[in-house]
């Protein structure tokens, strides 16, 4: 038997995704599925707090830490904003990580992650120094290039991984998931370099609506921590 979770790709700029391989973030992927499993068996259900997001060495070289974005991404109107109201959060959690280039060079990717039974949706920085601007032509048929509060922004299609854990205790098998739409907003107006992306797919598979995605990440990223207004 098997238990399955679809899981974000590493956070990383669009430029970063075009360019070098994706990993999976198995940590928080795990730490989701356990928290659910739990949240199931309760017999009253609350809304999910933030766990995880312990700082590591990578999150010292990062603006902002895993549990910082997961106390800004898990708002109480988070599920009026995806369009569900009246759905609890089931489970939310930080984590930060780094992505690998040549050169021995990490790039810190803290990310947070909320679960509700319609939506999942993600929250990431990227450290990386490069430009939002112009990405649009690296991401594929159909990535458009915007502006989001002021800064650049590109809108584009990313796919889940799906991890299918063995009850018996075998090692996990993974494939294609589902369909995700994800904006990257610029860190600053000047985008000089460093994203912050928004990433929200459907427990059933639909493709997300851009609409309610747009929403969450007009009102999410001002409250970052290290977001101004004319920054």
């Amino acid at each position: 038997m098997t238990e399955g979770v679809d899981a974000p790709k590493e956070s990383g700029s669009p430029w970063l995704q075009a360019v070098a391989a994706v990993a999976l973030v198995a940590a928080l992927c795990a730490g989701a599925w356990a928290s659910g499993a739990l949240s199931d068996s309760s017999s009253v259900a609350k809304p999910a707090t933030c766990s995880g997001g312990e700082p590591t060495t990578a999150a010292g070289k990062a603006r902002v830490s895993g549990a910082q974005l997961c106390k800004a991404l898990n708002r109480p109107d988070l599920a009026e904003l995806l369009g569900t109201p009246g759905q609890i959060a089931k489970t939310a959690s930080g984590s930060d990580s780094s992505m690998g280039l040549l050169g021995g060079k990490d790039i810190p990717t803290p990310s947070a992650q909320v679960k509700f039974e319609t939506y999942t949706v993600t929250l990431a920085g990227t450290f990386d120094g490069l430009p939002v601007a112009g990405s649009a032509s690296l991401l594929g048929r159909g990535a458009q290039q915007r502006t989001v509060l002021g800064r650049p922004a590109v809108l584009y299609s990313d796919q889940t991984i799906s991890i299918r854990f063995r009850l018996d205790g075998g090692d996990a098998q993974t494939g294609p998931g589902v369909p995700a739409r994800v904006i990257s907003v610029a860190q600053n107006a000047k985008d000089s370099g460093g994203s912050f992306e928004v990433t929200l797919w459907r427990s059933d598979g639909l493709i997300p609506d851009d609409a309610a995605l747009l929403r969450v990440a007009e009102k999410l990223l001002p409250t970052v921590p290290g977001w101004t207004a004319n920054g």
